[in-house]
């Protein structure tokens, strides 16, 4: 932008390189082009390349496997102890009791200009780098920040910084480090001993006490979700997740299909719940004494400013285990929508049960919005298809999908089948989501993943032949959630982690184990692209050159498993002959089979 203006003479060159540079680093399929946009458009272009490249540099990724009743120590300490001050506190009962060290540096959470981002993470890091350095002492504190930061910047919290820093010497720190109790615990667990109990949570979304790992965790009271910290994260998920789909269509979505699990339900006290709730314009009521969810309010459509839109929940075995509670809540939200006096047009809901009311009158039926698997059972059945291969189509992948998971819940269901009401309300799905809560793990981390997200993907395309939106909300910073299309999460994974040497790297130094992630990541990206069509041609390139042709990758797998690399070689082969990969390099696809001939040769001596 300010060549444009300070030296219009040289723009049209500038913005020459700039696209080639983009289109060399594939980087405007990530940002859904094709073609150069317009001079007139180029510089806005720009700040939206930035602000991308500042969300994948600002990922944060592991640091290899954890080792039982291994503690971090040296520069893995102070990276981990970086990434726990990130977020604003919850501790001793207080939200926002510690503010997050970035936060006190003055960047607001959200904020995507790269030089200021880059700026307040170099700041941070150089003061826990300092504090280590002072052996984690609370007392050195006040000398680390003034030596840092002066005091001539208006926008640093000074005291935000310090007690940041001091609740790193007094609580985070000692917390890592008694990670080494854990082989002790589990040793003491398997004497018949007593092992202490301890919350259950994601350290890096503020909640430190969960810390220290070998304590005996528990889950949060079922009839206090959402909480209310979860409602107002659940509420800006519905609030992104709406606008994301007014920006990409112009329109309110009526129906919207939502992966519900029991885990990220016991780490945010219900944020999907929340968000549930919240597209539905209905509103908790709880008891002030015990915080318990005691009641549901529709929220006047005044307030609302906006239709109810009718959602559909498909959950995990776990969560329908651990929460039924929940679940019959959730169907109280449903037909209390359903009853309301609104016009179609207001309650996209109410409008959808009386046509099927018009179709076979049964209102039970008609109301059914959560589905899960058979009682009993786990998981979404999609796995052993895409491992044995055994599919064809999306029909083949729905199929599936369907008779594992067409299973109603909800008052008086209790796991009835009911597979037909179930691709009923599927066919009607403007978006399928699901919600990420934490930086441990992404979406190419498992295989649940693809197979309940992908898999709706699937079933809603089999069944209706339309593509529904796909969106994934990130409440990984519950104050700024962000919703991205399962495309732009993938790409920003992709780039981030799967490729990032400092990745491979890490895993290298797990033997076997860390040959099986690498394995697993190239599988679960398969599978992604089987059910969601969400892997290009550039990707499965680079997977290609980065874990199976480099020399120092390739004889790392063929050293500590190379039932690994056979594998990965196995799943590229499929991805071309199924067309997934549909232009791939015919060298490139030579080198490969190579390898694949190398190691059946290995693996058969």
């Amino acid at each position: 932008g300010n060549v444009s203006v300070m030296d219009p003479a040289k723009a049209p060159a500038l913005r020459a390189e700039i696209w080639t540079l983009i289109q060399a680093a594939q980087m405007h399929h990530d940002l859904g082009l094709t073609d150069r946009p317009d001079d007139e458009e180029f510089d806005e272009f720009v700040m939206h390349v930035d602000g991308w490249l500042c969300e994948v540099k600002d990922v944060q990724i592991r640091d290899g496997l954890h080792i039982l009743g291994e503690a971090p120590a040296g520069e893995g300490l102070a990276n981990l102890v970086l990434a726990i001050l990130r977020a604003n506190q919850v501790f001793a009962g207080a939200v926002g009791a510690v503010p997050g060290l970035r936060t006190a540096l003055g960047l607001g959470e959200g904020h995507s200009e790269r030089s200021s981002v880059d700026d307040a993470e170099a700041q941070a890091a150089a003061l826990v780098a300092a504090l280590a350095e002072a052996g984690w002492s609370a007392d050195a504190v006040p000398g680390i920040v003034r030596d840092a930061l002066g005091d001539d910047d208006a926008r640093v919290d000074t005291e935000g910084v310090c007690r940041s820093l001091a609740f790193a010497c007094r609580e985070v720190v000692p917390r890592l480090l008694a990670t080494r109790g854990e082989i002790d615990a589990v040793l003491h667990a398997l004497d018949g001993g007593y092992v202490p109990a301890g919350p259950s949570g994601s350290p890096l979304r503020g909640l430190v006490n969960v810390l220290p790992t070998g304590r005996n965790f528990y889950s949060v009271d079922p009839k206090a979700i959402p909480s209310r910290l979860a409602w107002e994260t659940g509420q800006r998920l519905a609030d992104d997740l709406l606008e994301r789909h007014r920006a990409d269509t112009g329109e309110w979505p009526r129906s919207v299909g939502l992966s519900v699990w029991g885990t990220s339900a016991m780490r945010t006290s219900g944020d999907d719940i929340a968000e549930v709730l919240a597209l539905l314009g209905v509103r908790p009521r709880w008891d002030e004494m015990s915080r318990r969810v005691v009641g549901l309010d529709p929220v006047p459509l005044a307030e609302l400013g906006r239709p109810r839109i009718d959602v559909t929940v498909r959950i995990s075995g776990f969560f329908r285990d651990a929460f039924p509670h929940v679940i019959a809540m959730l169907d109280d939200a449903v037909r209390l929508v359903a009853e309301l006096d609104e016009s179609p047009d207001d309650n996209y809901l109410r409008a959808h049960v009386a046509t099927d009311l018009a179709d076979h009158g049964d209102a039970r039926r008609a109301t059914t919005r959560i589905f899960g698997s058979k009682p009993g059972s786990y998981g979404a059945g999609i796995l052993p298809l895409v491992e044995s291969g055994n599919w064809r189509t999306d029909a083949d992948l729905a199929e599936v999908y369907a008779t594992w998971g067409g299973f109603a819940y909800g008052r008086e269901l209790d796991g009835m089948p009911a597979r037909a009401d179930m691709e009923r309300t599927y066919a009607r799905m403007d978006v399928a989501a699901k919600n990420i809560d934490t930086r441990e793990h992404d979406i190419a981390d498992s295989d649940d993943y693809f197979q309940y997200h992908g898999g709706m993907v699937a079933t809603v395309r089999a069944l209706t032949g339309r593509e529904p939106k796909a969106y994934v909300g990130d409440s990984t910073t519950p104050d700024a959630v962000r919703t991205r299309t399962l495309t732009e999460e993938t790409a920003r994974v992709f780039r981030a982690r799967v490729v990032n040497p400092r990745w491979i790297a890490a895993m290298r130094k797990h033997g076997y184990k860390g040959a099986f992630e690498l394995a697993a990541t190239v599988d679960y990206l398969f599978g992604f692209d089987a059910t969601a069509g969400v892997v290009t041609d550039w990707m499965y390139e680079q997977l290609a050159q980065t874990y199976v042709l480099d020399k120092e990758n390739r004889d790392f797998l063929q050293h500590a498993n190379p039932w690994a690399l056979h594998g990965m070689v196995e799943r590229l082969h499929e991805a071309v002959d199924r067309g997934l990969w549909a232009e791939p390099d015919p060298e490139l696809l030579a080198q490969l089979q190579q390898v694949y001939l190398d190691v059946e040769g290995d693996l058969e001596d």
